[in-house]
């Protein structure tokens, strides 16, 4: 009668470690990370990592008559930046900034974030950095890293390459949710926000303009870029601003003016620039007019657009141009509201007004960047 071998300790038969999937540094990483997550928990988190799933108690946020907002999204070929630098600490949190922003588009709250890392062998200082960024994004947005997934995928990636994506809930009042399509109206004002950056949308432009020009992303700042950062990379490296706080805040503050609020719609502008964001929350026959001198194109993207002599409305639609968040405001509510955001911290510029131009493009830019 033949003697099975004991599965713990194998004499000569293949492992799930020789195929190239280590159990153990699955296990370092959850160990790695635990102190990072603890910091991001809300006292609506029931449990910890590591569960098959993640149990969140809503009733404990205090919403009388909550809407649950969701949303996933990743950083595009960013990643390959942060790869090409090996600097793998902010990534995580442009992840979060790309999710919880859109829910914050919504007027929600985000409540708790999920993450997705993909590799072909897992290298834990490197995945442990990635996660402690996106553990920074949700502590800075006020929202609790609850759980994810690490997979080691032989064969799937090249050496030293990750897949990442996120998941986020938030919540929001019924009687808060954004946009308030049934109250926009013509000599509505335009605040834009100011971007920390390229934030997480246009690199496979950004990639192509600099493999154009022959600039490494080691390469020095040129010089009227100044010396803020030590490399090309790590200026586009910048991880995207976090607008959750801020704009909380005056959502809160500036809820009692008038019937529903000063802010009528948020649009957080991503893939397709303000071209492509803010028509996304308007009503068919108004238009955003856009007063392009209202703010100065930042030197990043004059230097980026100088690099491939890219136009003006390929700049517009590709990139954020400095502007990462635009709100719509009651004209009557734009100084309290402009106020309550800077004391917040905010740049903010006034970008322009809803018109009614029948047969104009739904942003109608004024001027030239």
């Amino acid at each position: 009668m033949a003697v099975k071998n004991n599965p713990q300790t194998p004499p000569g038969g293949l492992t799930y470690a020789q195929a190239g999937v280590d159990i153990a540094a699955g296990n370092a990483l959850v160990e790695a990370i635990k102190p990072a997550a603890k910091r991001t928990l809300r006292p609506e988190v029931m449990g910890g990592l590591g569960g098959f799933g993640a149990l969140f108690d809503l009733k404990k946020s205090g919403y009388r008559d909550p809407i649950l907002v969701s949303g996933t999204d990743g950083v595009g070929t960013k990643l390959k930046l942060a790869q090409t630098m090996d600097k793998h600490d902010t990534i995580g949190i442009d992840l979060v900034a790309m999710c919880v922003n859109d829910l914050l588009v919504q007027g929600a709250e985000p409540l708790f974030f999920l993450d997705y890392f993909a590799t072909g062998a897992l290298r834990v200082p490197q995945a442990a950095a990635v996660i402690q960024g996106i553990a920074a994004g949700c502590e800075r947005s006020g929202c609790a890293l609850i759980g994810g997934e690490t997979a080691e995928m032989p064969g799937m990636y090249a050496p030293g390459e990750y897949d990442l994506a996120g998941f986020a809930v938030g919540a929001v009042e019924r009687q808060s949710v954004l946009p308030r399509l049934d109250r926009l109206e013509e000599g509505d004002v335009l605040l834009g926000l100011a971007s920390s950056g390229v934030h997480s949308n246009g690199f496979s432009l950004v990639r192509a303009l600099l493999e154009r020009a022959g600039i490494a992303l080691e390469s020095p700042l040129p010089s009227h870029l100044g010396n803020s950062y030590p490399s090309v990379g790590e200026m586009l490296l910048e991880p995207t601003r976090l607008y959750v706080k801020p704009v909380l805040q005056v959502l809160r503050e500036t809820a009692s003016f008038g019937e529903d609020g000063a802010i009528k719609a948020l649009a957080h502008i991503t893939g397709g620039g303000l071209t492509e964001n803010i028509p996304r929350v308007l009503t068919e026959g108004l238009n955003a007019q856009i007063e392009l001198d209202a703010w100065e194109l930042p030197p990043l993207f004059r230097w980026l657009q100088s690099l491939g002599d890219v136009a003006d409305a390929e700049m517009l639609r590709t990139f954020n141009c400095g502007i990462g968040m635009v709100l719509v405001v009651a004209a009557e509510a734009e100084a309290s509201v402009r106020q309550s955001l800077q004391r917040a911290g905010e740049t903010v510029y006034r970008l322009g007004q809803l018109v009614a131009v029948p047969g104009a493009p739904a942003v109608r830019y004024v001027g030239s960047l």
